[in-house]
């Protein structure tokens, strides 16, 4: 895995031809537990450096179209697994456990619920709280600035504005890490704020 800003947390990637872009999934090693936020297909290298790290204990699916390579990870590791409270029956399959908005379900975790964006109740991921971790509603398609997700993939435009510009808002963000695209890992708060003031006039 990538080393990224912190050194507790790593990424791993893949290349996605379609949209030619990279995706990501996020490895977090805390203190109570060992956390993967939307895994991708592990490589064998990626695979012992979690295992050199005390391995997963939990995983965090940020939106159903996140799956990815959770059901293999789940069996590997036994791992627990969480998802958005308002997409627990979308997943049951995966018997996961619900997060709602301003859970935090382990020290240093916490969770937030987003509307508007192309699934019910996107969460993202706040670290530390000076880290958040995105699904699909917030994305990097150019380095060094943020986009939004499409209006035709959004359930809600004023919505998901809202929940931007509650992003925007929350103190002390240095970083945003993007499931799709370029992360951006200095004045993360001042890049969401861009993001917003760009898509309000859009």
């Amino acid at each position: 895995m990538k080393p990224l800003h912190k050194p507790n947390l790593f990424c791993w990637s893949a290349f996605n031809e379609e949209r030619n872009l990279d995706f990501h999934s996020v490895f977090w090693k805390g203190t109570h537990s060992n956390v993967v936020i939307d895994p991708l297909e592990l490589s064998a290298h990626d695979r012992r450096h979690i295992e050199a790290l005390g391995g997963v204990q939990d995983i965090i699916i940020t939106n159903s179209d996140h799956l990815r390579a959770t059901a293999q990870l789940r069996a590997a590791t036994g791992a627990r697994v969480w998802v958005p409270a308002r997409e627990l029956l979308v997943l049951s399959d995966l018997e996961a456990r619900g997060l709602e908005d301003g859970a935090e379900p382990f020290p240093g975790i916490k969770v937030l619920e987003l509307r508007g964006s192309k699934t019910e109740g996107e969460l993202c991921v706040l670290i530390e709280g000076d880290t958040l971790v995105m699904g699909d509603l917030v994305r990097g398609h150019r380095a060094g600035q943020l986009n939004l997700l499409p209006d035709a993939k959004l359930q809600s435009k004023p919505e998901a504005l809202a929940s931007l510009r509650r992003l925007a808002s929350l103190p002390g963000v240095e970083a945003v890490l993007v499931g799709d695209g370029w992360p951006v890992f200095r004045d993360g708060a001042r890049a969401l704020q861009v993001l917003l003031e760009a898509s309000q006039g859009r």
